[in-house]
């Protein structure tokens, strides 16, 4: 029976509890059929024997990604780039790309040292199976342990190598001597930057080539070093741009069937991954239509308690499953392993079943060089104009996250992907180590997710009778992410404001209306609270990703929102991509290790977030004065004053930046300043309206 409440009070809490249950069911779709896979590479090794395979595995291109040496130090990147050279899979079957659209000296002379310790790496991870590959991250996991015979001198060579590549990063120049002007180092130009640079191939080791052995004889995997050509006057494309300048030159090179691309921070922690990607494309039965196999995206600098919600825990344990048992999850840029043809632009056909055959180029000019100069002609500024590149083949142009806009394009044609959650991890990588950088990162992914909405790709009608029907909906929970921060910053300031007034938008605590808000409330909450802690995380860990929520609402998909309402009106034509640095200062590094959140700056985001956290501070403040002389405010405000409270709760690391810290970590004072009064403003206007 509907408790009897005035008529106007009724419609308004009946929107307030369908608005929730629309937006939970929503949001919840993609964790109704979780799909868990498990194979056993040893199995489908066997298994591949037996069919029409045998021994003849696929060849693999591996693409690593960088833009810039400042954000991505040169010793990180060869770093994921040793890690990947060194799978457990035969080398003449692997080639290893890295493009560097900086088009940095410092980036390609840290690539061509690492091309001369990898004659030396690889065996030693062979010969002692050894995990991770990654030198950096495996030598101090031996600090008191038993070391593999050829230890210390390994560490040393790598330690000489990884001071010669700070040096030259520290300088901003790298040494000149025969070996650098042989290897290509002369061609590039004084003159050059990162937005104006000429096209560079470099094949630093062929594969092919008698003499590209390591130090014990055997064959090393293809190294090549590629820089896309950049001109102000030609919109580069950013990373897809990237990306489809590497499937060009590799087709040239290699032409593997599967191509495997990683971001220059995401450094392979299981030399097995090659394998047990290659379950989903070489089944006899199941693989025929699978064109990419997502890892997820796992970091090794998460604290405790992931300050800043960085491990992605629900996406990676919970929805990206979800997703999988609807069709497959989305592209999301890293760690994962495509169908060459599927990726660039073939429709699945069940009649035209694609082999994983490898088909090398033949090789028609009398030496490398030449080669390369052909090379170069692929990534030039001009060589995408009035071409298909962009639009029907290779990684999608025109969204921020070009990745997710392709793997719906993929799957729209007809091909499913897959999501493998492996107990070791196949990749590491780097997360943001401030509000700032978590933010921004946010606001580009938000903004670009519902940019897809708006694009001919979006699921809701390029993708109905082309998507299961589960996608698609699980897809929208990511292209509305930026809409639902109206829903957020109404929640989080009006009920507040109201409090000054004494206006009651809840039903009073007496009112059996009052249980149907809380069933909602303790249960929606519990529930994210017991996936959390299922999925890995801790309790202090869950209340701070409730706090990244609403930071994220309230500043990043806000910004997202107004920016993509302007593009869509033709007030904003700004093309820029943000690029989480990889670097932090020492201080910074210390504060995020001690899980104190990071507000040293003058972010107009910062500015959103105090002023909304004084809004609450000062009704909070107010309706506690009013407690202690009205005796029945509790009675009626119950609910609101809850709320209220527990904003000002989840904000006590910002009061805390913006009033009572003096390190460099703290709010700046013109933001507190500035939100302050803003805030103050706003409520005694509220007030006395």
């Amino acid at each position: 029976m509907i408790p009897t409440i005035r008529k106007n009070n009724r419609k308004r809490y009946l929107k307030y509890l369908s608005f929730v249950v629309l937006e939970e069911t929503e949001s919840q779709i993609s964790h109704i059929t979780p799909l868990f896979l498990h194979y056993t590479p040893n199995l489908c090794a066997k298994s591949w024997e037996t069919n029409r395979y045998g021994n003849n595995l696929p060849n693999v291109d591996v693409f690593v990604c960088t833009a810039d040496p400042k954000t991505e130090p040169p010793i990180m990147v060869v770093n994921t780039v040793l890690s990947v050279m060194a799978y457990d899979y035969p080398p003449e079957k692997l080639s290893v790309y890295l493009s560097d659209d900086a088009g940095s000296e410092l980036t390609f002379y840290a690539l061509l040292e690492a091309s001369i310790f990898s004659k030396h790496w690889l065996p030693f991870c062979k010969k002692n199976n050894i995990d991770p590959r990654c030198p950096a991250a495996y030598f101090p996991l031996h600090q008191d342990g038993v070391e593999p015979t050829g230890f210390s001198m390994l560490k040393k060579r790598y330690q000489e190598m990884e001071n010669r590549i700070m040096i030259a990063c520290k300088l901003g120049r790298v040494p000149t001597d025969d070996l650098f002007e042989e290897k290509g180092y002369f061609k590039w130009d004084p003159s050059s930057s990162p937005g104006n640079h000429a096209a560079m191939v470099k094949i630093l080791i062929d594969g092919r080539e008698e003499e590209s052995k390591d130090n014990e004889g055997y064959v090393l995997p293809t190294l090549v070093y590629m820089a896309r050509e950049k001109r102000p006057q030609y919109f580069h494309n950013f990373k897809a741009g990237a990306m489809n300048g590497l499937i060009r030159v590799s087709s040239e090179i290699s032409n593997a069937p599967i191509i495997l691309n990683v971001d220059c921070d995401m450094y392979s922690n299981n030399s097995g991954s090659i394998q047990d990607a290659l379950c989903f494309f070489m089944d006899e039965k199941k693989s025929h239509n699978i064109a990419f196999a997502q890892f997820p995206q796992n970091f090794q600098n998460i604290t405790k308690n992931d300050l800043y919600g960085g491990s992605l825990l629900v996406t990676d344990k919970v929805e990206f499953h979800g997703l999988d048992g609807c069709g497959g999850p989305l592209y999301i840029g890293t760690g994962c392993f495509h169908r060459r043809e599927a990726l660039c632009g073939r429709e699945f056909s069940k009649e035209n079943k694609i082999e994983l055959k490898s088909h090398s180029p033949i090789r028609t000019h009398t030496n490398a060089c030449e080669l390369e100069d052909r090379l170069q002609e692929l990534v030039s500024c001009t060589y995408e104009q009035d071409t298909q590149w962009g639009y029907e083949i290779g990684l999608k142009y025109g969204c921020p996250v070009e990745d997710i806009l392709t793997g719906l394009s993929i799957v729209s044609h007809g091909w499913k992907s897959a999501y493998y959650s492996p107990t070791k991890k196949a990749f590491l990588g780097v997360t943001v180590t401030t509000l700032e950088q978590a933010l921004v990162q946010h606001k580009r992914w938000s903004e670009g997710d519902l940019q897809i909405l708006f694009s001919k790709y979006s699921p809701v009608w390029y993708g109905l009778g082309k998507l299961n029907t589960g996608l698609i909906f699980g897809s929208l929970t990511y292209c509305l992410w930026s809409p639902n921060c109206l829903a957020l910053l109404y929640y989080s300031i009006v009920p507040s404001l109201h409090l000054l007034k004494g206006s009651p938008l809840f039903p009073q605590v007496s009112s059996k209306w009052i249980l149907a808000f809380a069933y909602l409330i303790v249960v929606e909450h519990a529930y994210s609270c017991s996936e959390f802690l299922w999925a890995g995380g801790t309790l202090l860990g869950w209340w701070n990703d409730q706090r990244m929520w609403l930071y994220k609402r309230s500043s990043s998909y806000l910004f997202a929102l107004l920016d993509t309402v302007l593009k869509l009106v033709g007030y904003s034509s700004n093309h820029t991509f943000v690029i989480s640095s990889k670097v932090c200062d020492e201080d910074v590094s210390l504060r995020y290790e001690q899980e104190i959140m990071e507000f040293g700056s003058t972010s107009p985001m910062f500015t959103v977030l105090s002023t909304l956290a004084m809004i609450n501070l000062f009704c909070f403040v107010w309706v506690l004065k009013k407690m202690a002389t009205e005796e029945f405010i509790v009675q009626s405000l119950g609910l609101q004053i809850v709320l209220c409270g527990v904003l000002v709760l989840i904000n006590l690391p910002l009061y805390n930046g913006m009033f009572f810290r003096t390190d460099h970590g703290k709010m700046p004072i013109i933001t507190t300043l500035k939100s302050t009064i803003v805030a103050l403003s706003v409520c005694t206007c509220f007030a006395i309206s």
